[in-house]
């Protein structure tokens, strides 16, 4: 991992190192389960594809990912789809306490928009939280320190959150992790989707991106469409 992410025991304390802590330790497992679930999205998507195909394989459309959103930035300014249109948006649900995929994922992007060179100010790269709760515009901002300046971060109330993930089609829940006491109420993970989304000048879907993708992958990509 490039980047160091927060511990998901650290309630608002300073970022984490990149060391694997207790916590961590303790629910590796539940990172399995978070790339299965981005397995399956992405099999859902390829799907789609193979069904808006012609019998001379030609696609006539691509799957409804996208669409009106309203939440507040690193910021605390407003924030809709509207605010990003004219440029390429590169997309990615997760949450700060995420212990490797997202801090990976993000890096990723990061590196993709900064391989692009002078063409990567087309591109914003965009980090929508799956964890209103914990994830305020304060702590994505610090939280974001760690990644390319460019990064734009979402947050809202969970409702907000949870209309934008409907529109981008990402599944997200708190992991069961067995925790009753009251004071560890804020100690758990996510699971969620893991792909990253290309969105276009107008917000329609152009390419999206499996976990695990390089960002030498994303930028060829990308390049397509600049």
């Amino acid at each position: 991992m490039a980047k160091p992410t927060k511990d998901s025991a650290n309630h608002g304390g300073e970022p984490a190192t990149p060391a694997v802590t207790p916590f961590i330790r303790r629910r590796t497992g539940l990172l399995a389960v978070i790339l299965i679930i981005g397995a399956l999205a992405f099999a859902a998507l390829q799907a789609h594809r193979q069904a808006g195909q012609t019998s001379g394989d030609k696609i006539t459309a691509m799957p409804a990912i996208g669409g009106p959103f309203s939440l507040v930035d690193q910021n605390g300014n407003a924030a809709t789809e509207a605010t990003f249109k004219g440029k390429l948006m590169l997309v990615y649900f997760g949450y700060t306490y995420c212990p490797d995929v997202c801090p990976t994922t993000l890096t990723e992007m990061g590196n993709a928009v900064e391989a692009l060179g002078p063409q990567g100010d087309k591109v914003m790269p965009v980090f929508i939280t799956v964890d209103p709760v914990r994830d305020t515009p304060e702590h994505l901002k610090e939280y974001l320190s760690f990644f390319h300046p460019r990064f734009v971060a979402l947050t809202g109330t969970p409702e907000q959150v949870a209309a934008a993930a409907k529109a981008y089609r990402v599944y997200y829940a708190k992991a069961k992790t067995g925790i009753t006491s009251a004071s560890d109420a804020l100690d758990y993970l996510v699971d969620h989707t893991s792909i990253v989304y290309l969105m276009g000048p107008e917000g329609g879907l152009k390419a999206h991106f499996p976990h695990g993708t390089s960002a030498d992958a994303m930028a060829k990509k990308i390049r397509e469409f600049l």
